[in-house]
């Protein structure tokens, strides 16, 4: 596999893991704010740029379904629904895993579990896998910065949503740099 360690808008994908309204309320007001915002741009990124998108919810009978501000952006991705904390575990998420797409994407939470459990399950099977550190959340920050370490020390990139975009987009000029930008400010 060819890697590099620069996201390519024809070698991703993105994955918005278990972004939920009954998790979202119990996690620091201010930082999921954030998280939401930057989730928002991923998923307006990809569908300008024709980047695959999975969205995917834990245990959404229990911890309801994606929150109304990432559903109101990606209206035609389906949540694939799981129990298992990696998303590789469950199969219709393996099936909706582009095998033509090197890179993944990983933005959502909570970081230090469903986000690392499938980060190590992506570089297992040889993806490499970019972690959206601005777009990831757990109620603990300790957690979280633990999660970053050991995703680190595991292979995976970490990036933020900015470099991320404009990493995909390549250029500024056009359509997609102007919408994008936009979405930036």
């Amino acid at each position: 596999m060819d890697v590099h360690n620069k996201a390519n808008v024809a070698l991703s994908q993105l994955v918005v893991v278990d972004v939920q309204t009954k998790l979202a309320v119990v996690m620091a007001a201010n930082d999921m704010q954030a998280v939401l915002k930057n989730c928002g741009i991923l998923l307006q990124a990809a569908n300008m740029l024709n980047v695959a998108a999975i969205i995917t919810e834990q245990y959404p009978q229990g911890l309801g379904h994606t929150v109304p501000e990432l559903s109101a952006v990606s209206p035609h991705t389906h949540a694939v629904e799981k129990v298992s904390f990696s998303c590789l575990a469950e199969p219709k998420f393996s099936r909706q895993l582009t095998r033509d797409h090197a890179q993944v994407a990983l933005a959502g939470m909570e970081a230090h579990i469903c986000v690392l459990q499938t980060a190590l399950d992506l570089i297992a099977i040889g993806k490499q896998v970019f972690v959206v550190e601005d777009a990831i959340i757990s109620r603990n920050p300790a957690n979280k910065a633990n999660a970053i370490a050991r995703m680190r020390s595991a292979g995976c990139i970490i990036t933020n949503t900015e470099s991320l975009v404009f990493e995909w987009l390549g250029v500024a000029q056009g359509d997609a740099f102007k919408a994008i930008s936009k979405l930036i400010r």
